[in-house]
């Protein structure tokens, strides 16, 4: 997705080989002109999914699954991190690692709103090791529901996350694919041997 691409070259910054910080667009300010243009792209990608609810994790999923859902005319549930008091009653948990925060969270959906008839697209932000996404489709599997595919905004395709969710049967549509972050640059995978 090439709007995403050069927001990412343009305003995203390199922390580290392993850290990209795209706190000005997608994860703390949020460009919402971008976010109707990665809903529709999601929707186009997992149109032929038979898609009956859109999946995220609490926050930085929100705005990415909230634009996907609408444009597939679905609801949107996201998994809280934290427990609420109004949220108690038929859970369905999962743990998860975040490997950008370093801290591990168990996750949770009312039962209510996922059931065995449903076909569940995952929403996430970034995809580095794929727990979050693995602790979604968990969630999904305990609701006796199919996860039809998951969606990530960017892969940082030099983890294990991609690899491993693709090896477990999952489709995987990832709108922006991260080969390398050294010295300071963005690879983008298409990008690796393009000039050959």
């Amino acid at each position: 997705m090439e709007l995403l691409k050069q927001k990412i070259i343009n305003e995203g910054t390199v922390l580290s080989e392993h850290v990209l910080k795209v706190d000005s667009f997608i994860n703390h300010q949020i460009d919402p002109t971008l976010m109707v243009e990665i809903g529709k792209e999601f929707a186009e990608r997992f149109k032929d999914d038979e898609i009956t609810k859109v999946l995220t994790i609490e926050s930085s999923g929100i705005a990415p699954g909230l634009m996907a859902a609408l444009e597939l005319n679905v609801p949107v549930i996201f998994a809280r991190k934290r427990k609420s008091l109004t949220l108690v009653n038929d859970l369905l948990t999962a743990t998860v690692h975040s490997f950008t925060k370093n801290e591990t969270n168990e996750i949770s959906v009312s039962s209510k709103y996922i059931g065995p008839n449903d076909k569940v697209l995952i929403i996430d932000d970034f995809l580095a090791n794929g727990q979050a996404a693995l602790g979604l489709a968990e969630l999904v599997s305990k609701a006796g529901a199919e996860v039809s595919g998951i969606g990530i905004v960017i892969e940082k395709s030099f983890q294990e996350g991609g690899r491993l969710l693709r090896e477990k049967g999952f489709k995987v549509e990832s709108l922006a694919r991260i080969q390398s972050l050294q010295n300071q640059t963005v690879t983008f995978l298409e990008e690796v041997g393009a000039a050959n």
